[in-house]
């Protein structure tokens, strides 16, 4: 096929001269390829100029899938009321027949998905609009560069990835036929008479890992549609394992030490563990809250936020414990809500936000009041547990000012943390690299809520909080992350936290702000600027040291009574973990590295002899 004569009878001269001004001949056939394919009557190019984004933003306004709101800037979205989040039965990682990545990471077998959702894909764009944009994974000009090109039939879904991602043209130019580019395909099918997607039946999103490329169909949702977030993350952890890299489940903040001292940590917690509470933390600053590329440079480990934007839940935000978000979701400038009540007069409203509940408006499930129940006889709240909103993290003023930094941001700490009520300290240091990655990262689990899964305390288990995301076994995921810290000069500390312990009264032990003691004592800890106590599962802070830090922080008096209780070492409950870990990987997880088994014996050794000693719960004066 001539992709350029194909491009130039579909295009015409401007919207062609854009593509062509790319040197990229494989560039030049994805794109007529599936153009052909999908058969769009009309096609806009996006070179990233002013007049592109206002372009796709009034279109999204034109055609129905997004409102204005009284907010200068602000949109309302909404999606299908049976497409409210990611879909794990159709959505795999392409895979040739015969293939196992082992358990937890849902794959189909590539011949027959291709065939599946090419059939789909077949004149599904007749009629309509669609979209060819550009974009940049990572900042632009730099080593962790990734340039992603998207074809989509949905202005909010364009529209969403302009708020998110850097623009990606001038990149795509910069490196020509060397540029090895993610590819994006995306329909959202036919839609019905509140423009969303209709055909959920023949909904689908396959990661085809080896042609760099994301598919996804019949659905709007972001999480299914916006293919460079959590989609992207399987092409990017296959190419990173492959060439010695990591892309992480991760936040990075920078946490401010004395003397005007910044260190940069990053942070993986699963869903409803306190993330994106932790990148929003009083007083420090954001650099991202959710993905994050990891490179070594110059003997340091280094890490970029893959985004410039935030596609965040916005259930329970408030004025008093999202200063931050708050005053962006009100101020001037690009927000786009979706799926949350609309009320008289172009405002919004969400679940948990100040004020009281609205006594009508339109959401996801039409005109909505009080006690509208469901077919199934479920009442629905007025917005979606998983309404979200979506800006630009420079709409915030805690946004750190390396955001887009080339070189990308040094790394003195990672943190992982998990819903964990009976078993795991506050915080706590691994003793090195190998003890952080295995009792920290590899064994993190995490309990579910009754709130959300009708059954509270189940645990499940999600190294490094990226198993939704894993595109290779995880045996092999863990050594990448084992090996990583080879080569570096400066090896990051790794931490735990949990802000999730009870007492006996099944109260929580912590209260929400206590966290931020805890990041100013891990601070001080990659400084050696304070000591710590040496118990059989890590490092943990000294009473004297988090006295102070909480009068100093929030102005607190800390109780010696609340610290034991706290930091008290649990050993039954701590065996049983291991017991449950090493029975995963020993059971589950094809080619373990054996240093998990070495690590957790070590660990197992440890508590078993301070049981010996100190009988099963261990105040933290013992050490």
């Amino acid at each position: 096929m001539d992709a350029m004569r194909s491009l130039r009878e579909r295009l015409g001269g401007e919207q062609c001269g854009r593509i062509a001004r790319i040197r990229n001949g494989g560039l030049h056939r994805f794109i007529a390829e599936f153009l052909d394919l999908c058969d769009p009557a009309r096609v806009y190019v996006s070179a990233d100029e002013p007049e592109d984004f206002i372009r796709i933003r009034e279109a999204a306004i034109r055609n129905g899938e997004e409102t204005r709101l009284a907010v200068e800037g602000h949109t309302l979205h909404f999606d299908n009321y049976a497409d409210q989040g990611r879909d794990k039965k159709n959505t795999g990682i392409l895979v040739p027949e015969g293939t196992d990545l082992g358990e937890g990471i849902e794959t189909k077998p590539r011949g027959a998905a291709i065939d599946d959702i090419r059939g789909i894909l077949r004149g599904i764009m007749r009629g309509k609009e669609a979209f060819v944009c550009f974009f940049c994974l990572g900042p632009a000009g730099s080593d962790f560069s990734i340039p992603c090109v998207q074809i989509t039939d949905s202005s909010y879904v364009a529209h969403s990835e302009t708020i998110l991602y850097r623009p990606g043209y001038a990149e795509f130019v910069r490196q020509g036929e060397g540029a090895r580019f993610f590819r994006f395909v995306h329909s959202q099918g036919a839609l019905d008479e509140r423009k969303t997607c209709r055909d959920l039946d023949r909904r689908r999103i396959y990661i085809d890992v080896e042609g760099d490329t994301v598919y996804s169909v019949n659905t709007q949702y972001g999480g299914n549609t916006i293919g460079l977030k959590k989609l992207a993350m399987r092409l990017a952890i296959r190419r990173g394992a492959a060439e010695g890299w990591l892309t992480e489940h991760m936040l990075i903040m920078g946490i401010h030490g004395p003397g005007g001292r910044k260190t940069f940590f990053l942070g993986a917690f699963p869903s409803l563990c306190g993330k994106t509470s932790t990148a929003m933390l009083e007083g420090e600053t954001i650099v991202g809250d959710d993905i994050a590329y990891i490179r070594r440079a110059g003997g340091e480990m280094r890490a970029v936020n893959v985004e410039k934007g935030m596609f965040g839940i916005i259930q329970g935000v408030n004025a008093k414990d999202d200063p931050s978000q708050w005053k962006a979701l009100h101020s001037p400038g690009e927000v786009i809500f979706s799926n949350v009540l609309a009320v008289p007069g172009g405002g919004v409203y969400w679940q948990g936000k100040d004020g009281p509940v609205p006594p009508g408006g339109v959401n996801h499930s039409g005109d909505w009041r009080p006690g509208k129940k469901d077919a199934a006889g479920k009442e629905i709240p007025p917005s979606h547990p998983n309404a979200r909103f979506t800006l630009a993290l420079e709409s915030l003023d805690n946004v750190d000012p390396a955001l887009h930094d080339p070189a990308g941001v040094p790394v003195g700490a990672i943190v992982y943390g998990g819903r964990d009520s009976d078993t795991s300290v506050p915080v706590e240091e691994a003793f090195d690299w190998a003890h952080g990655i295995v009792t920290k990262g590899a064994a993190l689990e995490s309990e579910t809520t009754a709130a959300t899964l009708g059954s509270e305390g189940v645990r499940e288990f999600n190294p490094m909080s990226n198993l939704d995301f894993l595109s290779i076994p995880i045996g092999r995921y863990v050594q990448a992350n084992l090996d990583f810290s080879r080569r570096l000069a400066r090896v990051p500390r790794i931490f735990s936290v949990n802000y999730f312990l009870r007492g006996g009264d099944v109260k929580f032990l912590n209260k929400k702000t206590d966290k931020r003691v805890w990041y100013k004592w891990m601070e001080l800890r990659v400084h050696d600027g304070v000591g710590a106590l040496r118990s059989p599962t890590g490092l943990i802070p000294a009473y004297a040291d988090l006295k102070r830090l909480f009068r100093e922080v929030l102005g607190e008096k800390y109780a010696e009574e609340a610290y034991r209780a706290q930091f008290a070492v649990r050993v039954p409950e701590n065996l049983a973990k291991i017991a449950r870990i090493e029975a995963i990987y020993r059971e589950k997880v094809k080619d373990a590295p054996p240093e998990i088994f070495s690590v957790l014996a070590g660990q197992r050794a440890r508590l078993e002899e301070a049981r010996a000693r100190f009988g099963d719960y261990i105040p933290p004066e013992k050490w």
